[in-house]
């Protein structure tokens, strides 16, 4: 497939995707059914923020009939994770759950030699102890994860291999560039997801991996390597987020622009702070407010609430109250401030015992 200039999505970019319609047109994305998202319990389905898929028909068969299939992602280690991430994780986790074999990368390599910011591995494995302690907290096991820098050679040996699949001419075509840095992180997230499925690891079957639409470069070429390879493996599946947005208007949750998240090991007022002064749906007025109601649709403060708050029905009963004037914004952030609060006062305390098997895990002592 060829990707004209102006229909790339920045993998490694800061902003927000609107038109879902266009993107869904343009790459050949499948909206995610509803039979499905009644069948898979989880508030990610429920709520409609899985929106897309690529042949995740092959994942839904193996689950309906409760036999194993792949469950693979991972998250770089180029800064601090934040509610953005924590979905990313609570879908693995959920997968975890069905039967899955599981495989979650933390990126050390990948972070280093992709992002500017990060100057040395050193570096790249303090966010990456950080970044474990967090998954750990949110119900990943040890079992579960492995760290790119200390994978056995037979994963780089794949790696390599995979650059023989690829062009320069495609590699511009789908990123614009032909940053080598970006080259090598693209290589190692492509064996990342395909690696799991040689002999010497799980062997072939269906694989899910679920990442935000503007991840979807990645996911198009890792399929089309897929396909050209000699090896007997099933082309990859992937699930698409809805984005998570920033808290200011127009971006998405970035670990590179603090104002724009809520990051896990934040302090409660660190996060209160941020929740006061996000971007919200409502009027100029009180009493605007009040005649008019709300607009949640548009509202970050909301979204929190959307991605997080684990009772569907409260949720949906304050999107409702929005909506009718009878629940003002100041209402709406005082609630989220205090959930998230809690939260992250449960969490840092899981961190601070998961910490010390962290680094254990990521610097291999």
């Amino acid at each position: 497939m060829v990707i004209m200039a102006d229909e790339r999505i920045d993998p490694w970019g800061n902003a927000e995707i609107r038109d879902y319609a266009h993107i869904f047109k343009e790459f050949g994305l499948s909206a995610f059914p509803g039979e499905w998202k009644a069948q898979l319990k989880h508030r990610l389905f429920e709520r409609g923020i899985i929106i897309a898929h690529r042949d995740f028909q092959k994942v839904m068969q193996r689950i309906s009939s409760k036999k194993p299939f792949i469950n693979i992602t991972g998250i770089a280690s180029s800064g601090y994770l934040h509610l953005g991430h924590k979905a990313d994780i609570d879908l693995f986790v959920f997968f975890k759950g069905c039967k899955a074999k599981n495989y979650f990368a933390i990126s050390d390599i990948d972070a280093y030699v992709s992002r500017e910011k990060i100057p040395d591995m050193e570096t790249a494995k303090k966010f990456a102890a950080d970044n474990l302690a967090h998954a750990l907290a949110l119900g990943l096991e040890p079992k579960d994860v492995y760290v790119q820098s200390q994978k056995e050679p037979r994963y780089y040996s794949f790696a390599f291999e995979l650059g023989k699949k690829i062009t320069q001419a495609t590699f511009e075509a789908i990123y614009g560039h032909v940053d080598l840095g970006k080259i090598s992180a693209g290589l190692l997230q492509y064996a990342d997801i395909l690696h799991p499925q040689l002999k010497e690891y799980s062997g072939k079957m269906p694989s899910i991996t679920g990442i935000g639409l503007d991840q979807d470069p990645h996911a198009r070429l890792t399929r089309d390597i897929a396909q050209r390879l000699s090896y007997d493996i099933e082309v990859p599946s992937f699930i698409y987020f809805r984005h998570q947005s920033g808290l200011k208007e127009g971006t998405k949750m970035s670990s590179s622009d603090p104002d724009t998240a809520i990051f896990l090991n934040d302090s409660a007022e660190a996060a209160a702070k941020k929740i006061s002064s996000a971007f919200t749906g409502g009027r100029n007025t009180e009493a605007e407010q009040r005649q008019l109601g709300g607009n949640p649709d548009v509202c970050k403060v909301h979204e929190i609430l959307l991605f997080h708050y684990p009772d569907s029905k409260e949720v949906k009963r304050i999107f409702d109250e929005c909506r009718k004037g009878k629940w003002l914004c100041r209402e709406c952030k005082q609630f989220t401030s205090e959930f998230i609060a809690d939260f992250l006062k449960k969490h840092q305390a899981l961190v601070k015992k998961k910490m010390p098997i962290a680094q254990k895990i990521v610097y291999g002592k």
